[in-house]
Formats: structure tokens, sequence, C-alpha cells
């Protein structure tokens, strides 16, 4: 007999190496759990008796023995009565009723029966293996019930199956594990007649393996029943699940039962998302009423000149409505130039930080993302207001009319320019706010900085205050040494 270590030399914790997993289908009263042998197994033992008796019962009900006197005589007794045949018999000295006594073999037991009856249903209610009748319920009933009925009668298998899933869970760690150890660097395998190869870095303490089924899911059953409630959600508030909620619903529900190549039955819904169009189509949106998107990566100095051309066509003149839609699509485009001109001229430092923001933000929660998308905006705003103020003024210039004398039309561009003016002015206080805060930002960080290196120089300090005591110590030591010598 020998002690060995179950645990990893460098583990200062001495977690217990697990070599083996036990799939329990009930707790035990030890360590073992109990299998459906174990809990049923004295119901199917008694079933199988009750059975053997019930046929031997009819065996000798069909088959009646008995007996008879020793001076009868039948011809051929020992071939088998045939049916419709009557055979010759010898019954010297009295009637055939007294020389012959059948033994009294009763037919099978009624009550054998059905205590057979009970063993066997009380088994299944103990395996959770009984008929689920969820079809037979009233289909106007309120949306879950189908599901609560099928979880209640299914609560005992969903246990064990948790419990198997998790048992699983364990049987994958050892197995990572044993890759982990034993894996070459690269070990080649074949998948759909491609080579490919996995890495012994792949089983790291980075990387967790798991199965990613669902352990409340164990039955098609279950899966039609949850995908029937889903439908009847979706279609009876279809407003509320969006374009794509009566797709999503079928396109699941084909899946429950096992239809395969389901985008060859339903046809997708067209795309949500507006895509860019021709600066023509977007007249004609506009000509109707309607508002135009405009997109980043579109050419905006050949729309913006497309949809000032039409700003001077005799039907946009005599409506005001269209003018301010025009107008409104415009400043989109003259807004997203100004983005991409700052963007272009960022130092690259600011650049760097604008470009993380914009990652952060697509990975952080909403309310996050929002602060995030805040913080970029404000540090694009920085270099593209410059950039939006000329392009505003230029914007201004082509669209006032020299040859209009007007009083009326010379009083407005005088307003016109006021609040050019007004606008010219609120934007050099923006920037000087913003030049402002980075100067702030600035000065925070020249501050921490300071810090930080105060706090490396105290650090240096005490290190070489540490080190010329010891050395101080040890000098006294050998002293001490040299003295008792």
């Amino acid at each position: 007999m020998s002690v060995r270590r179950n645990y990893k030399e460098e583990d200062s914790l001495k977690n217990k190496i697990e070599y083996f997993v036990h799939f329990k289908f009930l707790p035990g009263l030890g360590f073992y759990g109990f299998g459906l042998t174990h809990m049923i197994g004295g119901l199917s033992k008694a079933s199988t008796s009750i059975m053997r008796q019930l046929i031997d019962a009819g065996t000798l009900a069909n088959l009646p023995a008995g007996f008879k006197t020793r001076g009868i005589r039948i011809r051929d007794e020992d071939t088998p009565i045939q049916p419709g045949e009557f055979r010759d018999v010898d019954a010297p000295g009295g009637s055939l009723r007294d020389a012959i006594q059948p033994l009294p073999f009763k037919e099978p037991s009624g009550t054998l029966l059905q205590l057979l009856n009970i063993l066997v249903t009380s088994g299944q209610k103990f395996a959770s293996i009984a008929e689920i009748n969820t079809g037979q319920g009233n289909p106007n009933a309120p949306v879950g019930t189908t599901l609560a009925l099928l979880e209640r009668s299914t609560k005992v298998l969903s246990a064990i199956h948790k419990r198997l899933h998790n048992s699983q869970k364990k049987e994958f760690k050892i197995l990572a594990k044993v890759f982990k150890e034993y894996l070459p660097p690269e070990y080649p395998y074949a998948v759909a007649n491609n080579e490919t190869t996995i890495k012994l870095s792949d089983f790291d303490e980075k990387v967790d393996i798991f199965p990613i089924s669902n352990p409340d899911i164990f039955s098609q059953s279950q899966r039609i029943a949850m995908a029937q409630e889903m439908m009847q959600l979706v279609q009876s508030n279809p407003e509320v699940h969006g374009p794509n909620g009566t797709y999503e619903a079928y396109k699941r529900m084909y899946a429950a039962i096992g239809v395969d190549n389901i985008e060859q039955i339903l046809t997708p819904p067209p795309p949500t998302d507006p895509l860019p169009i021709e600066a023509g189509f977007e007249n004609n949106q506009l000509l109707l009423g309607q508002q135009a998107q405009a997109f980043p990566q579109q050419n905006h100095d050949a729309h913006i000149s497309i949809h000032m051309s039409l700003l001077n066509t005799p039907p946009v003149q005599m409506n005001a409505q269209v003018q301010a839609l025009i107008h409104s699509h415009i400043m989109q485009h003259l807004q997203m130039k100004a983005d991409s001109l700052g963007q272009q001229q960022m130092p690259p430092e600011i650049m760097q930080q604008f470009q993380q923001l914009q990652e952060q933000a697509q990975q952080a929660s909403p309310e996050e993302a929002q602060n995030l998308s805040l913080q970029s905006g404000d540090l694009l705003a920085q270099f593209s207001s410059p950039i939006l103020a000329e392009l505003l003024t230029e914007y201004n210039q082509k669209v006032a009319s020299p040859q209009d004398e007007d009083p009326l039309v010379a009083i407005r561009k005088q307003e016109l320019a006021l609040k050019g003016q007004e606008l010219s002015i609120e934007q050099q206080q923006f920037l000087a706010e913003e030049q402002r805060k980075v100067q702030e930002a600035q000065q925070r960080i020249n501050v921490d900085r300071e810090r930080i290196d105060t706090q490396e120089d105290i650090a240096e300090l005490r290190d070489g205050t540490a080190r010329a005591r010891l050395e101080q110590q040890a000098r006294f030591k050998l002293l001490d040494q040299k003295n008792k010598q």
C-alpha cells in the first residue's frame, strides 16, 4: 500500500484531480447514485412474477389434467382429441363421469391482473414515461398553459437530464485537461473533406469546454410545444415583434419538427435598414414630401449640387415644405462631409483614442454605449465644427440670389446675415469651450503623470533606504561574529 498525491504539485489550493465522472440517475445515500433499476427493480420483478403466474394459470386452464379409473380404456389415448371427434371409451361397471375426475384448475385471477396494472402504472409514473396528452387541452387556453402542463409532467425526467448534463460538463473538462497534457503542438484531422489542425494552445486555462445544449429541453415534443407557443404570441401581436417576428417564428417551428432546407420554403423578409440610393431618386422622394437619408460613403459634393439644382425649379420654389426637406437633407451631407474632413485632420493619437471609443461603444451596454458615443462625438466636434462653419458659409452664399432686389428679400438677407454672425459667435464660443476642456484634460493628465513620478521617486527612496538598512545590519552581524571569534 502507498499514499500518493492527488493534486498538482504547483497547486497551492490542492484541488482534487478527478479521473472519473459519475452519471447519476438519482442521488444516492452515499457516493454512488441510484439507477433506474435500483428504483423500479422490485416493481419489475413483481410484475414479471405476476405475469408468469397469469400465463401458467391460463395454460393449466386451457390444458386441464386429472385422475381416471385404472380399469377404464380409451382408444388412442396417446393422441390428442381433435375438434369434432368422439372417441370410444370402455367403462365397465359404471358411468364415464364417475371414472374420470379432473383437477380443479381455476381461470387466471382478475385480482392478479389488477395488481399487474397497478405495478406497471407505478413504474411508469416513477420513470416519468407516462403519455403527455397536451393536444387534448383547450385550444383557447392562455399562452403558457401547455408549457406548464408539459413541465409538470416531465419534472422528474427534467431533473435527471440536468444531472446528466452537469456530469457531461465535468467529462468535457477532464478531456480538455488530458488534451492539454498529452496532445502534440499540432494535431491534424479531417472535417468535410478538408484537412485542418488543432493546436495545444486551444486547451489552456483561458478556454472552457462545456455542452451548449439546453438542459431544460430534452425532447422534441418540448421543442414543438415551445415553438407553437412562440408562434401564438407572435400572431397575437405582430406589431410588437417587428417585420421579422413572423418569419423567425415559422423558421423555428420548422426547425423544431425537423424540416430541412427551410430557406427553400420560407421567403425571408426584405431588409429593414435603408440603403444608399442615387441623388436623382432622392430628389424624387423629396418632391413627394418624403425624407431622404444621407450616408457617409456617398459623394457629398455631387449630391449637394444635384439637390441645389432642384431648389431652382419652379415647383419647389412654390412649395415651402419641399424646400425645408431639401435644406434638411443637404445639411446631413454637409455634416457628414465635415465629419469626414475632421477625421482626416485628427492627429494620430487623437484618432486612436476616437477609434477606441467607437469600438468600446459597440461592445458596451446601451447606457455605456450612449456615454461613449457622446465622448467620441465631442472629440470629433473639435475638428469638424470649424469645417462645418466654412461649409455653411459657402452654402449660404450659393443659395442666396444676388439678382433679387426686392426690399423684403434684402431684409431677409440681413436677418440671415445676423443669424450667420450669431452662429459664428456661438461656434467660436463652442470651440473656445472645447479648447478649454482639452486643456483641462491635458492638465489633469500632466498632474497624474507628476503624481505617478512622485510616487515612483518615493518608492525608489524607500527601496534605497531599505537596502541601506539591510547592508548596515549585515555589517553589524559581521562585526559581532568577528568580535566573538
